[in-house]
């Protein structure tokens, strides 16, 4: 009997008509697991053909080449690079000399491509020559496009942002970013959510004693909106106390903020931190006793910044000082040590909070994630016009090495060495010792935010070989052998 009341009881699967690979028995909808299955086996056939699209690029530039020039397409690519690398050495020569012989250096430096072009017009070969480049360059970005897929997962891992601050304190500089502070109202704005703020007025502020005071007086987040320099000074006091940082793009170039993935456009929008945000644990560097987010330089860059002169003009004052450093007549005579590797004599050094990407020379482009507990090495060391037409070969270059590492030595034939810790000046006593602190800071970011561009794969032609090899499915496979292998 029934007592108005449904009666109930634990179906078995079977009644349930669910099978165990996720369907549903009579309905036309598969489970979560076929969905997943399906969208790998659609993204694997994807990253193969755009593998044997890269390919199809590349044979089809050779073609062109070997079809309209024939054999004078090793003469095309032997003028080709013989111009970068005139470009280069003459590049070099311009910054290591003044006078005619920089004026000599420059002219060289702007008639090699166009030499090029002539000598490809006149042969009637120069459509040709663009074509093919345009074909390589299909090739490389169908190759990249089909290495990023399935790459290893490069976010880093979001935190739960509690518990939320109670009393967060902000540091505005009102001249930084042209007055990005003023412009966006972020003093009332962030006053409005409940947030402390101090405005740095004059030039002889002590940020760090300003944030030590808040800290004291019960502030449990400290925010930034300034330049980088300011940025890592005020983070190191926010790892030292254990509590989270506040990263608002109100300076000039915002290179934390953008491996970060904050709006730099929308210097506002990086308020919402103080009201739905998340928690990313990045890496800290140290250089001195003084932490940095970015980078800290030694050498050419570091002499020139650290002059006087470079503030009123600094394309004027660079191009004074860097002959006398490139030649090795001014400036401190470096010899690192990364972790036991010795590196003598680099004209620059940069010592960077975890490895940049590989989209330029040097791989100084962006960062992915600022949790890989790595110091990168970039050490520049160039004494002839030759070794600078080499770099070219980018990494693989002779005059640049790149390297990672937990701690860093830089030593020097004067008592101090010049240093740009996130693009300030300063001057620390030799020898001068950099590390990294694994997770010490904690920044609270957006829930909502543009976040970091995914970082470029190498080229790696050996894997896209495999990737473009025609693979059969297994089941034709097994079809297609002798019944006797199947069943043996």
């Amino acid at each position: 009997m029934t007592s108005g009341r449904l009666a109930t009881r634990t179906l078995l699967p079977m009644e349930t008509g669910v099978t165990a690979s996720g369907w549903q028995q009579g309905d036309d909808q598969p489970g979560p697991g076929a969905v997943a299955r399906e969208h790998d086996v659609r993204q694997e056939r994807v990253q193969r053909w755009l593998a044997r699209l890269s390919f199809v690029f590349g044979a089809l530039a050779v073609v062109l080449l070997l079809v309209f020039a024939g054999l004078r397409s090793i003469a095309m690519l032997g003028v080709g690079l013989g111009a970068a690398a005139v470009s280069l050495a003459a590049a070099y020569w311009a910054l290591s000399h003044r006078g005619p012989w920089r004026w000599l250096a420059l002219a060289a430096f702007v008639l090699a491509p166009v030499v090029v072009i002539i000598v490809y017009a006149f042969a009637a070969l120069l459509w040709v020559a663009l074509v093919s480049a345009a074909l390589w360059l299909l090739a490389a970005t169908t190759a990249r496009s089909a290495l990023a897929i399935g790459q290893p997962d490069w976010r880093m891992p979001e935190h739960t942002a509690a518990p939320p601050a109670a009393h967060p304190f902000l540091i505005m500089n009102p001249r930084s970013g042209g007055g990005k502070v003023e412009k966006f109202d972020l003093k009332a704005r962030a006053e409005a959510l409940g947030a402390s703020v101090f405005l740095i007025n004059g030039g002889d502020v002590d940020v760090a004693a300003v944030a030590e005071e808040a800290i004291a007086g019960g502030a449990d987040l400290l925010g930034v909106a300034g330049g980088d320099g300011t940025q890592g000074l005020v983070a190191g006091i926010a790892a030292l106390h254990g509590i989270p940082f506040m990263v608002i793009t109100a300076g000039t170039r915002n290179h934390f903020a953008l491996d970060l993935g904050l709006d730099r456009d929308d210097p506002a929008a990086c308020l919402a931190a103080l009201s739905d945000a998340v928690d990313l644990l990045v890496d800290l560097g140290e250089v001195g006793g003084r932490t940095f987010v970015n980078n800290a330089s030694f050498g050419a860059y570091a002499e020139v910044v650290d002059t006087p002169a470079y503030r009123g003009d600094k394309l004027a004052t660079t191009l004074d000082l860097l002959p006398d450093l490139l030649q090795g007549h001014r400036g401190a005579r470096l010899t690192a040590h990364a972790d036991g590797a010795d590196i003598a004599a680099p004209q620059a050094l940069l010592v960077a909070n975890n490895p940049y990407g590989t989209g330029d020379l040097a791989g100084l482009s962006r960062r992915a994630r600022l949790d890989g507990g790595v110091l990168s090495v970039v050490a520049i060391t160039i004494d002839s016009a030759r070794q600078a037409a080499g770099l070219f070969r980018g990494r693989h270059a002779t005059g640049l090495r790149v390297s990672a590492a937990q701690h860093v030595t830089v030593e020097a034939s004067t008592p101090r060495i010049p240093v740009g810790i996130d693009g300030e000046a300063v001057s620390l006593p030799a020898p001068v010792r950099c590390s990294i602190h694994p997770g010490a800071l904690r920044v609270r970011v957006p829930r909502q935010r543009p976040g970091v561009r995914p970082p470029k794969p190498p080229l790696n032609w050996a894997q896209l070989r495999r990737l473009a090899a025609p693979r059969l499915p297994h089941g034709r496979a097994t079809r297609d052998r002798p019944a006797d292998e199947v069943t043996r």
